[in-house]
């Protein structure tokens, strides 16, 4: 987590004001000095002739009194300032980029991370039973740890919601406009039930559900703007398509390969010895083809079978456990015992063919797709790398661990 050096007081330095502008002298429609001479029957007289441009001017009276509003401004500003520098003192927490993190932000997170951390602490920091947040953790407090880990989770969503700002997903990041969007949802969805009409999903979200819902769905929006199209930075062209699958091709081709193999099952004796497994592996070892086992082994049933791959996210348990051990196999070798109830199972591979283009059409998606969420993971990390994470370690500290229980 990238961050600036703590700052004590606010995370953000107060706006300034701009300096009231200076007011102009009245100009004159005539070189100073220059001077009109009087007539000989009269005065001079001291208001300027009708029709001309000449002004006197300001008397002291009025030169003080505009000095008067501009200082009076200016107070206003300041004080304007300085009250909304006491608001945020007192709500912000943080800031991500110069987008506050409110107290109440960061307690949502840490109240959501608590269950997980937990688990974290009894398995890292040998921490049992109820949790002491103010227990020692490696050289910091549980609580502190707690905090750490919330912190991290908010840099990382609120630096994706300001990308979906920028694609125009969301008209804001603050953890209020996601609570009136929530509420909205809710309000909606109890209209639509009040209606009739058909609700998908739950029928309230709490805090907690929506929030995952809400960003799994920006989530997936960004990565189809951000990927669209060829130049955009989550943009995955076939070439990268075909590299992937070519560099691995055995992980990408169980859909479309064909298994040709014999089984042997042996039951085990009734009253056999502890050691009978492994003096029956010790003979498959020794002979290298199951049929030359099967004879030797009273009541073995030695069988061969194909199994075609495809409709690989939908395969039974038996399939699934077929495919992960011949999968593992070359031709001819043998696999290790499958232990069952009272009876121990082989596999032989006899022969495997791959379908190559029938993989690649079959996983040609799921490959895209999968390297559209690595380079997502990837853009979001040099995002988060560039961000400035400013804390109020003064509001920070005053975080306790009654506050994270509430």
């Amino acid at each position: 987590m990238k961050g600036t050096l703590p700052r004590q007081g606010t995370s953000r330095k107060p706006v300034t004001s701009r300096h009231p502008s200076s007011s102009r002298k009245p100009s004159n429609s005539r070189n100073p000095g220059a001077s009109r001479k009087p007539r000989a029957a009269r005065r001079p007289s001291t208001s300027p002739t009708p029709g001309t441009s000449a002004s006197r001017r300001p008397s002291r009276r009025t030169v003080l009194l505009l000095v008067g509003v501009c200082l009076a401004l200016a107070a206003l500003v300041v004080t304007g300032v300085t009250l909304l520098g006491g608001q945020r003192a007192e709500d912000e927490i943080a800031s991500v980029d110069g987008h506050p993190v409110t107290r109440d932000e960061l307690l949502f997170h840490m109240q959501r991370l608590a269950p997980t951390v937990q688990n974290e602490l009894r398995n890292d920091y040998g921490l049992s039973g109820t949790i002491d947040w103010n227990a020692n953790a490696g050289g910091k407090t549980a609580l502190q740890r707690l905090e750490d880990r919330a912190l991290d989770e908010i840099e990382r969503d609120k630096t994706t919601l300001i990308l979906a700002q920028e694609q125009g997903l969301v008209d804001s990041v603050d953890h209020a406009a996601f609570l009136a969007e929530l509420e909205q949802e809710n309000e909606s969805r109890a209209r639509d039930i009040a209606a009739g009409r058909t609700v998908y999903g739950v029928t309230n979200f709490s805090a907690g559900e929506y929030y995952t819902h809400r960003l799994t769905d920006l989530t997936t929006t960004l990565k189809k703007r951000l990927g669209a199209d060829a130049g955009d930075p989550l943009h995955v062209t076939d070439a990268e398509v075909r590299g992937e699958f070519d560099s691995d091709r055995d992980s990408w081709s169980a859909n479309a390969t064909t298994y040709r193999y014999t089984r042997l099952v042996v039951p085990v004796p009734e009253g056999a010895a502890a050691e009978y497994p492994e003096r029956l592996q010790q003979r498959v070892s020794s002979a290298g083809r199951l049929a030359d086992v099967a004879d030797g082994e009273p009541g073995a049933q030695l069988t061969t079978g194909t199994y075609e791959g495809g409709g690989a996210t939908s395969l039974n348990a038996h399939d699934q456990e077929l495919v992960s051990i011949l999968g593992d196999l070359r031709p001819g070798r043998i696999s290790a015992p499958v232990e069952g109830t009272g009876q121990i199972t082989y596999y032989e591979l006899d022969s495997k063919d791959v379908d190559e283009d029938k993989a690649f059409t079959d996983y040609a998606e799921r490959i895209r797709q999968s390297l559209v969420d690595e380079k997502f993971d990837q853009y979001l990390q040099r995002r988060i790398d560039e961000s400035d994470l400013d804390i109020d370690t003064s509001a920070l500290d005053a975080i306790t661990a009654e506050d994270v229980q509430k």
